[in-house]
């Protein structure tokens, strides 16, 4: 599939009127475009059937144990009477379903308190998130990002996001001999191409000096404002309890690493990647790898202090994988079933193509002494 079209010549004749655009404003239009962009237009983008998979679709046993981990939350916090799990950028409900299946399965008296929030920019896809959590209507609410992003949002509880941050319109940036250049957007003979000028903003320079890094000449990097502001946005409105960030990418150092000298980005297109963002306009995905050192920074800013942060592997065992696997083997599957779920759960933990280091898990935590979270155990003690 090509660019659709009248997103890309919207996007021309804003190029046209402006002179060019922030790759950021690019990307926004991309992904966001109402009713046009990848994530604002109607179709399966996850699945077989999309352009990615996401830990999700490999298979329920992640979305049991992050269930696990989040009814422990709940605990943390003195069993409350009321529990808010706010899901940003929940899709088609699949992760809320296996969440909410598990816990009404083993923590009754936790569902019976629970408020399951879906947080999604597309609106099409509170028809199907509706369908597919049929069973579980009277603990669910809806809102739209623009319901976060401008306070309209106080509660407890946890706030969930599953590859979301990846998916955040960024700056590109560029060493050059003059300094710090960012990449703007511009139209050539009707196609996109690039140019390199003054920061459209002091903050490119800030956050890169804020995050300790130093760009070699000619390398290129991300700079992922709107995911910063996401986070204060989530603190302010989270008035005790937990953040958990699941996503693909490094702390700063690594990140910025002289090895990725054109920095992250990709897009995914039926299964397939390519780095270049500017063909299949609105029907490719764009993503970045996640600044997990500038996340934990910017939540200390606003009362987040970070209390468990590594690979989705780590997570994954204490959460509780062995047990769920001894649970499974004890509940009369068969050994076709088991060997399925056994192959599944290699892609989630391994490295070398597998989502296991690949994948970090990021925990944050307002108002909460000595949290005390499976993901942390001590499997001598705890």
């Amino acid at each position: 599939m090509e660019s659709t079209p009248a997103l890309k010549n919207i996007l021309l004749e804003r190029i046209r009127k402006a002179g060019r655009l922030t790759f950021a404003d690019f990307m926004t239009a991309c992904l966001y475009e109402p009713g046009l962009g990848y994530y604002t237009s109607p179709g399966r983008k996850v699945g077989a059937e999309g352009d990615f998979y996401t830990s999700m679709n490999v298979h329920l046993m992640f979305g049991r144990l992050i269930a696990r981990e989040i009814s422990r939350m709940w605990e943390v916090l003195g069993k409350p009477e009321s529990f808010t799990i706010a899901e940003a950028g929940a899709g088609g409900g699949q992760l809320a379903r296996d969440i909410l299946d598990t816990i009404a399965e083993t923590n009754r008296s936790f569902y019976n308190v629970l408020t399951y929030r879906l947080i999604e920019k597309e609106p099409t896809l509170k028809e199907a998130q509706q369908e597919k959590l049929s069973r579980h209507l009277a603990r669910l609410s809806w809102s739209a990002p623009e319901d976060l992003a401008a306070g309209r949002l106080h509660f407890s509880g946890c706030v969930l996001s599953n590859e979301l941050i990846d998916a955040m319109p960024v700056h590109l940036v560029e060493m050059t001999p003059a300094g710090l250049m960012e990449v703007y957007v511009t139209a050539i003979d009707g196609e996109f191409g690039e140019m390199l000028d003054e920061p459209s903003t002091p903050d490119l320079a800030d956050y890169l000096k804020g995050n300790g890094v130093t760009l070699l000449a000619g390398q290129r990097g991300e700079i992922n404002l709107a995911a910063t502001g996401w986070l204060k946005s989530v603190a302010d409105t989270l008035e005790k309890g937990f953040v958990m960030t699941i996503d693909y990418g490094y702390e700063a150092d690594e990140l910025y690493a002289p090895m990725r000298k054109n920095g992250t980005l990709l897009c995914y297109y039926q299964h397939t990647t390519c780095e270049d963002p500017y063909t299949r306009v609105g029907a490719q995905d764009i993503t970045s790898h996640v600044n997990f050192t500038a996340l934990v920074s910017e939540g200390e800013k606003h009362g987040l202090r970070k209390v468990w942060f590594g690979e989705q592997y780590r997570f994954l065992l204490g959460a509780g994988l062995m047990e769920e696997m001894l649970t499974l083997e004890k509940s009369g599957a068969t050994e076709t079933e088991l060997l399925k779920t056994r192959l599944a759960l290699k892609k989630l933990m391994l490295p070398d193509g597998g989502m296991g280091d690949t994948f970090r898990v990021l925990i944050q935590a307002k108002e909460v002494e000595d949290p005390r979270l499976l993901c942390m155990r001590d499997w001598g003690k705890f």
